[in-house]
């Protein structure tokens, strides 16, 4: 069996408050494998969006350890992280987080800048993701100028452009009407059966039931992982 593309192991994540501490993941142990689409639900509070952040290095566990394709992402310094997540993983929020003042390419086109590529070989990366995911037409819009539905298209196009290891989606339906999130849910299936690995958050299980796995969290610990038909 190849190796899996994440692997965590007894991952604890605490925060302090005063003299008080909340411990929010309690020794979880996780594979993923390339090409997974991997659902992680469960009620609100029981750790799902923390769970995200230490896989995706978006955040240091208290304790434990993550391994990305058998790199032991702990032993990274903050420089080197911020430049793994930059090159190796993409990104998609429930708020879209995109910036106002650019247009859809010019959303999709700066991180590709950041990384260093030409202008021409951005702007190439950037063009191919937006027609990816069915916005051809959208190219000039300013996040304004879109609908919910098409601005978390454009944020996934700047998640993929890169060419990403591995997807982390945190809640990428949470504002959007059913017939839109089905849209964006669509996106991500195709992506998925074009081989893009998937981690995301939802609370929505009629959408969760469309991936290949789901972990269920509970107070933050693993309640149920199985696989879905």
């Amino acid at each position: 069996m190849s190796q899996p593309i994440i692997k965590a192991e007894n991952l604890i994540k605490s925060f302090k408050s005063g003299s008080s501490e909340l411990v929010v993941l309690k020794g979880l142990d996780l594979s993923v494998s390339a090409g997974e689409f991997l659902a992680i639900t469960g009620r609100s509070g029981s750790g799902k969006s923390t769970m995200l952040y230490q896989l995706g290095l978006l955040d240091r566990p208290t304790s434990g350890t993550i391994e990305i394709e058998g790199l032991d992402v702990g032993k990274l310094s903050d420089e080197e992280r911020t430049r793994f997540r930059l090159n190796e993983l993409g990104y998609v929020f429930q708020d879209y987080a995109l910036l106002p003042e650019l247009s859809a390419f010019e959303n999709v086109l700066l991180p590709l800048l950041m990384q260093g590529l030409t202008k021409l070989a951005a702007g190439e990366k950037a063009k191919l993701a937006l027609e990816k995911i069915g916005l051809s037409s959208r190219f000039n819009n300013l996040p304004s100028q879109l609908s919910g539905g098409e601005q978390q298209r454009v944020s996934i196009a700047r998640a993929i452009a890169h060419e990403p290891k591995i997807i982390f989606a945190d809640e990428p339906t949470a504002n959007l009407d059913a017939e839109t999130a089905k849209v964006v849910l669509d996106a991500f299936l195709s992506l998925n059966a074009d081989g893009q690995t998937i981690v995301m958050v939802t609370h929505e299980p009629e959408y969760a039931a469309l991936t290949h796995r789901i972990v269920h969290l509970a107070e933050g610990i693993i309640e149920e992982d199985g696989k879905n038909h």
